[in-house]
């Protein structure tokens, strides 16, 4: 895995993206953003799954003055995403961390340079959001709905900022494909230091956006590239956070939590392995200690993955070893191994933080 690539490290609230800070995850609220109570609610449910920031759309005028009651009763830094209509976003930037805006459907430029004065007159950072679903026409027609329209497409607007003053940038790249996606971002990488916010747009439902965003956002981060990130799912804001977190702990940037390893099934397996793992997951999900750990079902794979696992259930048939650091610490029958390697997990994690 190579290093993080260095960028510019920017504020959106408290949280810090870029730079030396953890790579955040993000999500937003499908509500009417006008609608105060069930933004709030489902801001807070965004909060409690984990999110580090939220985004909520602003497409009328009454979405963008509801932003001042909203930031009152919230604790994440809110994100303003704006499409067509520039008013919308000098609105929203007396009561947001961040705005985010589509090059692509604001239109003159003029418009640009007064979200920009919006913007430095608080303080607030600005998401350039290229999507390949809506690249300014002048780009579409020279390059096509391409890598290289997106990378033009941002390396203008970055200018644009850049010439009106403006530095406190992050960027994204993104299009329904994850092989376009991957090929801006790495492209554009080289040519500055701004943060990257990653995701694949418009993933669909969350098998496929799993997929997808487990392939292309994974294989950025094993670049070094991201700073910030978001997993597009057709369904419940929760699983957004739950996907985003185990592509950044399973792509090795976050160390957190168990890495649980367990054999796929097959006609060896000697216990009931499916129900195990399962019961593992739910009952050690509290645990942020960063721990390898087996479950394996038969002779064949579990000694030796054992042995190399800070805890591991080596299942026999009708019983099986408890093991702690390659050392055998108890021979159980099947129906007691889960309880005494959940013991044996929490007893781990208590004296690695110590």
């Amino acid at each position: 895995m190579k290093e993080r690539f260095p960028t510019k490290k920017i504020y959106v609230g408290d949280v810090a993206i870029g730079g030396d800070a953890p790579i955040s995850v993000q999500s937003m609220t499908y509500s009417d953003t006008h609608n105060v109570e069930a933004t709030v609610e489902q801001i807070n449910r965004l909060h409690f799954a984990g999110a580090d920031i939220v985004r909520v759309a602003v497409p009328k005028m009454e979405d963008a003055l509801a932003l001042e009651e909203i930031k009152k009763r919230i604790s994440l830094p809110l994100i303003a995403d704006i499409h067509f209509d520039y008013r919308l976003a000098l609105e929203a930037a007396k009561w947001v961390d961040c705005i985010r805006f589509n090059p692509g459907n604001i239109g003159e430029k003029n418009r640009i340079k007064e979200i920009v004065k919006a913007c430095q007159e608080r303080s607030l950072p600005i998401r350039v959001g290229v999507n390949a679903g809506s690249l300014e026409k002048e780009f579409e027609d020279r390059y096509g709905v391409t890598a290289e329209g997106m990378v033009a497409s941002a390396e203008y607007n970055i200018k644009f900022l850049e010439d009106l003053g403006f530095s406190d940038i992050k960027v994204s790249l993104k299009a329904s494909d994850v092989d376009r996606t991957v090929e801006a971002y790495r492209m554009l990488r080289p040519k500055n230091n701004y943060p990257f916010h990653l995701g694949v747009t418009e993933a669909g439902t969350i098998f496929h956006a799993t997929v997808k965003s487990a392939i292309g956002l994974g294989a950025l981060l094993l670049d070094g590239i991201g700073d910030t990130m978001r997993v597009s799912i057709t369904g419940e804001l929760e699983e957004e956070i739950k996907v985003g977190k185990a592509i950044l702990k399973d792509s090795g940037r976050v160390q957190e939590g168990l890495n649980i390893i367990s054999c796929p099934t097959c006609g060896r397996i000697e216990a009931d392995l499916v129900s195990a793992v399962a019961e593992v997951e739910k009952r050690t999900a509290h645990i942020k200690t960063p721990m390898d750990v087996s479950v394996m079902g038969c002779v064949v794979n579990a000694i030796g993955e054992a042995k190399h696992a800070d805890v591991a259930i080596a299942y026999g048939k009708g019983s099986g070893l408890i093991m702690v650091k390659g050392e055998v610490v108890a021979r159980l029958p099947e129906n007691e191994l889960v309880d005494r390697f959940v013991e044996e997990v929490e007893a781990f994690a208590s004296n690695a933080s110590k």
